[in-house]
């Protein structure tokens, strides 16, 4: 899109309480030897402050709006590009204010999360790294209007075929982690991922209280015993500064790093951050330089009550790494278990898709989520502007509501995907032909439209003003099937009853 049309941007600060624990934290081992480019100036015009602030308003979540995207002509343009997007936290975030009995904020839901959450049966590429799907259908929600499906599935990498990894923890000890046993389940978690790495891996600890300190040097996963016995040893103190965790984080990977191989800082926290610098810009600058050479970042959050989404989001944003929330052990295992090869091991960076639709066959389109992730026309090929990251064996999901022009029977456009291969570092683009709508839909399309459905809902959009839950039931009752999908089904039927009371 020349420019992004969106609807109702807004910012909701819920921002945690400063109520971390003061007990002492015991003296930094090894902390003061690394030096890092978080050291360097800051500004201190730099307002953008994600420090707990003990005056706001609300629960103690913090979560961005980025509006909703609008119907753009295609007469105004016909080009819509973004950069793809493979976090799903937002979804575990939603599952876990439910469980909890009671509805998301709006701003918790980025609905490209959502639908990326669930495994699709795209087929992996016969030849190169990406295979791109598309279908179209009527919508099952807005009669007279289309649903466009943009699918990019990556090739699969086998366990035995994965690189070599050189892991740090970076594990957020302070008191708010003591929590509803949040500590606990990091340690639960990491010790699942501990126990799916092989020969040739090696994992490094750094824990941030009120200080940060190196806990364990890398140490390789022959040795295991020793990295699960260190985890097993984490108790919560004091504060929480993550400015220092982090630095020591990229310090020790830097250190330790792995020609070759996979080079991953992996952050565990609640996203609160009360001592050292807290400003969002300042943090982010460092973990960009760090990611252009080679240590990338990926976030997972745990907890609820005071937790600081739009941090942990960002942050695997500018790391050029995956985020995901963990509200249970069954999500860890998910993540660390069965997504763990993609987890790891990047195979695209600064991924971005353009879709183009045909002005004869297309009147008017609108882009389903991916409000943040917006980027300008001209910057497609434009390999300075950055993109997203796709995993080994991820996929992402894409879809547009379309209003038609003409008779349907032809095609609406073209899908092109660029990406920077991320073992050879050359870019690489492929296109696709989105084919004419068909007059049966897929199920698993009818499913994707009714979790897009239920993310507008929640998320309150303009577009979706007379939309049930019940009729979100309606579709996707009939097609769902698999763990993910049935539970799905129930999450919905409990926030019908929710909003019933």
């Amino acid at each position: 899109m020349k420019k992004r049309k969106i609807m109702g941007l807004i910012v909701t600060m819920s921002l945690v309480s400063a109520g971390c624990s003061s007990s002492q934290a015991p003296a930094p081992v090894g902390g003061n030897e690394a030096q890092s480019q978080f050291q360097g100036q800051m500004s201190s015009a730099d307002s953008t402050a994600f420090a707990p602030n003990p005056g706001a308003l609300g629960n103690g979540m913090y979560f961005e709006s980025y509006g909703t995207n609008s119907f753009v002509s295609t007469t105004d343009d016909r080009l819509s590009t973004f950069a793809v997007d493979v976090d799903t936290g937002a979804y575990s975030v939603m599952r876990n204010y439910i469980s909890r009995g009671s509805l998301p904020p709006e701003s918790a839901v980025r609905l490209e999360e959502f639908i990326n959450y669930f495994p699709l049966a795209y087929e992996p590429p016969k030849t190169g790294s990406f295979a791109i799907y598309t279908d179209a259908a009527p919508s099952p929600f807005s009669p007279g209007n289309e649903v466009v499906r943009i699918g990019i599935k990556g090739k699969e990498i086998a366990a035995l075929e994965r690189k070599p990894a050189n892991l740090v923890f970076v594990i957020d000890i302070s008191g708010s982690m003591n929590q509803e046993n949040r500590l606990g389940l990091v340690k639960q978690s990491l010790s699942v991922l501990v126990n799916q790495l092989t020969e040739g891996d090696r994992v490094g600890i750094v824990v941030y209280g009120s200080n940060g300190r190196r806990l364990l040097e890398p140490t390789s996963v022959q040795d295991k015993g020793k990295i699960l016995a260190s985890l097993d040893y984490l108790i919560p103190e004091g504060s929480t500064n993550a400015e220092e965790g982090l630095q020591l984080g990229y310090a020790m990977a830097a250190e330790s790093f792995l020609n070759g191989g996979i080079n991953r800082v992996i952050l565990c926290s609640d996203g609160v951050a009360n001592v050292g610098e807290t400003r969002a810009s300042a943090l982010l600058e460092r973990i960009d330089n760090y990611a252009s050479d080679g240590i990338l970042l990926s976030t997972f959050g745990f907890g609820m009550g005071n937790y600081n989404d739009t941090l942990m989001e960002q942050l695997a944003d500018k790391g050029d790494g995956v985020y995901a929330y963990i509200d249970s052990f069954s999500e860890a295992r998910r993540v660390f278990t069965e997504a763990l090869t993609g987890t790891l091991q990047t195979i695209a960076k600064d991924a971005k898709i353009q879709v183009e639709f045909d002005p004869k066959q297309v009147a008017e389109y609108r882009l389903l989520g991916y409000e943040n992730r917006d980027v300008a026309d001209q910057d497609f090929r434009n390999d300075r502007v950055d993109g997203g990251e796709i995993g080994g064996g991820h996929s992402v999901t894409a879809l547009y509501e379309v209003k038609p022009r003409g008779d349907l029977s032809h095609d609406l456009g073209k899908v092109r995907f660029r990406y920077q291969n991320a073992d050879t570092g050359k870019t690489e683009e492929i296109e696709k032909t989105i084919g004419p709508i068909s007059s049966k839909p897929a199920p698993e399309l009818l499913f994707l439209c009714a979790v897009a459905q239920y993310a507008e809902i929640l998320r309150g959009s303009p577009w979706v003003q007379n939309g049930s839950l019940e009729s979100v039931l309606e579709v996707a009752q009939p097609v769902a099937k698999g763990e993910e999908q049935l539970e799905f089904i129930k999450l919905v039927k409990n926030a019908l009853a929710l909003r019933g009371r």
